[in-house]
């Protein structure tokens, strides 16, 4: 079956099939499985553990490559010590582990507003065992029940987040939008920077693009997004982690051959240039761009960089504003250094700071919810 590049958007988006030159809508074959996003809905009625109520609820935090790399031990009486999943890294293009630890800090950012909605405070030590390495610990987190806790409106918000990675609609960013974001962010020491002028979003959208482009280039790279892809319902429901690709027309492109992983890494075919287009027509879209930087790069600025990203999403989900963050261009891998630093100069990140988060935003639809392991596959007790 000919499948053009054009047709290709549309299959990312879903909702036909061609079958005998005609255009067939079967909008469910292939659909998010119910399993993969069960998480969604939060803990389960006979969980009665506070720490594991709380972590039902902190799984749902964004992080690189939806490889949802915590691993938690419950060993202690009312606490929670977290690690790093060695088993779920992005060696190729987070070395250095700083996008793995900006997810484990929206990870306990998330864990500490569920547990405070749940009467219970949470006291937070972070790498209680001395500097960060895979045998030591994250953090470690002390529950105890308080009485009038507040809970923090930001928490209701966490079941609706979304990244959104397909297109933004053609709105430009809403002023008063902008102003609250920008006024309601609280994380003085990681400045937040917001920018929806033409002329910026263009240059920051050619470094974006630039950057997804030498990550796709570059074959190590590329492989590494590629070794994480699920493509179809019985891969999702089977990893429930990753990048899904789902939907009727991606059915019909594996029923041809045509989506594969080995095909996906060959420059060329429909499922390379396909997913290119694809991932270069957000950028396309971007009407605006944020960033977030820090002085220094020091694990704990990492796991604070997190925190505060998190609830700028999700107070950008409660005003119905979408975010994606782009990683690419960021990275701390050879090839990209040049990019790297043209986009330092571009958001005025002054030498020796970091550039720890960039991002697109605007409005979309909601893509739905991706998917989430289950609590017991990340939780040892």
């Amino acid at each position: 079956m000919a499948v053009s590049r054009k047709a290709f958007l549309r299959i990312l988006g879903g909702g036909i099939v061609v079958a005998a030159g005609a255009a067939i809508a079967v909008p469910r074959l292939d659909a998010m499985p119910a399993v993969a996003v069960e998480g969604w809905r939060g803990p389960g009625p006979d969980e009665t553990d506070p720490r594991r109520r709380a972590l039902a609820w902190a799984l749902l935090a964004p992080n690189p490559h939806n490889l949802q790399s915590w691993a938690v031990d419950l060993s202690q009486p009312g606490a929670i010590v977290l690690h790093v999943d060695a088993a779920r890294l992005l060696s190729q293009t987070d070395p250095f582990s700083r996008q793995i630890l900006i997810g484990h800090g929206c990870f306990l950012e998330i864990l500490g507003l569920a547990a405070a909605a749940d009467g219970y405070r949470t006291e937070v030590t972070l790498f209680p065992e001395g500097a960060w390495s895979l045998d030591r610990p994250v953090a470690r987190v002390v529950f105890t029940r308080q009485s009038g806790l507040a809970v923090d409106p930001l928490f209701a918000e966490v079941p609706r987040r979304r990244t959104v990675k397909g297109g933004f609609d053609a709105r430009p960013l809403e002023a008063a939008h902008k102003a609250l974001l920008l006024s309601g962010y609280a994380a003085a020491q990681l400045p937040l920077v917001l920018v929806d002028d033409a002329e910026s979003v263009d240059r920051l959208r050619a470094l974006a693009i630039a950057g997804s482009e030498m990550e796709m280039n570059t074959p190590r790279t590329h492989k590494e997004s590629i070794d994480v892809v699920r493509i179809g319902a019985a891969e999702i429901a089977a990893h429930r982690d990753g990048i899904s690709l789902k939907g009727p027309m991606i059915w019909a492109l594996r029923q041809a051959g045509q989506m594969t992983p080995a095909k996906a890494m060959t420059p060329g075919t429909l499922a390379w240039d396909g997913g290119r287009d694809y991932a270069l027509a957000g950028y396309t879209s971007a009407r605006a761009f944020g960033w977030i930087t820090s002085a220094d790069n020091a694990r704990p600025t990492q796991i604070a960089t997190g925190r505060a990203f998190v609830r700028l999403q999700l107070a950008a989900t409660a005003l119905g504003v979408a975010l994606q963050p782009h990683s690419q261009t960021l990275q701390e891998y050879p090839e990209m250094a040049a990019l790297r630093t043209a986009m330092h100069r571009q958001t005025g990140t002054p030498a020796g700071a970091t550039l720890q988060m960039f991002f697109r935003l605007g409005y979309a639809a909601d893509p739905g919810p991706s998917p989430r392991r289950a609590l017991n596959s990340f939780v040892t007790a």
